[in-house]
């Protein structure tokens, strides 16, 4: 179980952590709340405004995330074979997620007997998560309001490789990292596939790669400054 406090255009704050095998959770602090929460189906459930309540990361995941580097090189990782967490949105633009997961020393996914009953105990896990809220502090400079992460990629990206890209390459970007299709990409930002396509043709060249894994590899380093 791990407890994350995700705020919006903030790095997360990890608030507590429990496995039987520490490997689990070993790339959290070094990795995961520096850049790679950004490619997290979780984040991207809470920026898309998702409801409070339990939800299976598989069920939020983008049609093409376990073919992403970040699936391959974190979440494989992390042994995890099946995972779930309660969303609580606790404060303006912060939203506490409680994370359960089983890893290979179980070696099996949650049932649906098992995620019911566990639904069943929502409310008094969300008044839990309310409780002990209002006793904690969070770090400061949780309220400066920053720039979407997209204006901060293509500024830091412009400064550091010379690489200037629209804000709508920007967004394609960080849709691929995180492993949509294009089909996916064109039904979130509401465009054609085939324009899909262009902008994607258009951000390899720009950045002189020509892969998913080639764009991970340039731009992680980058989101773990902003």
């Amino acid at each position: 179980m791990i407890i994350i406090a995700y705020h919006k255009d903030h790095n997360p704050e990890e608030l507590y952590r429990e496995s039987n095998d520490d490997s689990v959770y070993n790339q959290v602090d070094s990795y995961y709340v520096k850049a790679a929460y950004l490619l997290d189906p979780f984040y991207e459930g809470v920026l898309g405004g998702i409801q409070s309540g339990i939800h299976s990361i598989f069920d939020l995941a983008p049609d093409q995330f376990k073919q992403t580097t970040y699936f391959k090189q974190y979440y494989s990782n992390t042994t995890l074979v099946d995972e779930f967490a309660l969303f609580y949105g606790v404060a303006h633009e912060t939203t506490l997620t409680v994370c359960f997961g089983r890893d290979e020393t179980s070696g099996v996914q949650f049932s649906k007997g098992e995620l019911k009953r566990i639904k069943s105990y929502e409310t008094i896990l969300s008044r839990l998560c309310a409780f002990h809220w209002r006793q904690y502090q969070p770090k400061e400079g949780i309220n400066i309001v920053l720039q979407p992460v997209t204006q901060r990629l293509r500024a830091t990206l412009k400064e550091q490789h010379g690489i200037g890209l629209s804000p709508r390459q920007a967004e394609v970007a960080l849709y691929i990292l995180q492993g949509h299709s294009s089909l996916s990409i064109s039904l979130n930002l509401n465009i054609s596939k085939e324009t899909v396509k262009v902008f994607r043709k258009q951000l390899y060249a720009k950045c002189n790669i020509s892969s998913q894994a080639e764009l991970f590899a340039l731009l992680m380093p980058i989101l773990s400054l902003l």
